[in-house]
């Protein structure tokens, strides 16, 4: 079986959130947010290896936050950098073959599944790459350096979630580039590298949560699964 990897990218402020300390480590259920995002992870095939990406200073917060809920996951926990791309890159550098597939994947999306996680390493396994992404509910407006706007077709554009997952080879080769500022996203580095990216079926219950009312649907939704 090809090796699977999965890089959990944990380096929120939670300056949307209004608060001063890490929006991963905010409970949901009972639970932080960042740990419910591993263990979708962890759940989705015992063979995966999964690393996860935190400011340095942030390592003591996490150690006494396993030993408070008595977390012991099966997890690498490596250092961020300054910027996602970078984050993600340190989290790349600790994989040592380029044979085999990794997901990326924001620590705060709680709400990834098993079948979402699965199609995305499938996907990947044929193509190159898999991106997760949601259809458009509301209306789009394009706006103009002067001020105007004009409406655009919804239809031809997407959200875009994570995971994001790619073949490991064309990966790395991505990430030998300068960071650039329009560098989002993984997609948006293995697509400035010239491969093509495949998009996939993500989920609106796969949210990310940034502001005091992602924090609240995301109460409900553990709610009223359990």
């Amino acid at each position: 079986m090809t090796n699977r990897y999965a890089i959990i990218v944990a380096g929120g402020s939670g300056s949307r959130m209004g608060i001063t300390s890490p929006k991963q480590f905010l409970p949901i259920g009972g639970l932080p947010i960042l740990m419910h995002t591993i263990r979708r992870f962890c759940s989705s095939d015992p063979d995966l290896q999964v690393s996860v990406v935190l400011p340095n200073e942030q390592f003591p917060v996490w150690k006494a936050l396993c030993h408070q809920y008595n977390f012991t996951e099966s997890i690498e926990v490596i250092a961020g950098g300054q910027t996602r791309f970078q984050s993600v890159r340190n989290g790349l550098a600790h994989i040592a073959t380029n044979d085999g597939l990794v997901a990326v994947h924001d620590g705060v999306r709680p709400f990834v599944t098993t079948d979402l996680i699965q199609a995305s390493f499938e996907t990947a396994s044929r193509t190159g790459s898999a991106v997760a992404c949601v259809p458009l509910k509301d209306s789009v407006r394009l706006l103009a350096p002067d001020g105007s706007s004009q409406a655009v077709d919804r239809a031809n554009y997407r959200l875009i979630q994570t995971p994001q997952t790619f073949q490991l080879a064309l990966f790395r080769r991505a990430f030998q580039a300068e960071e650039q500022p329009f560098f989002t996203d993984c997609a948006s580095v293995v697509d400035y590298a010239g491969y093509p990216i495949t998009l996939i079926d993500g989920s609106y219950d796969n949210i990310k949560i940034t502001t005091p009312e992602d924090l609240a649907i995301a109460e409900q939704k553990l709610r009223s699964v359990f």
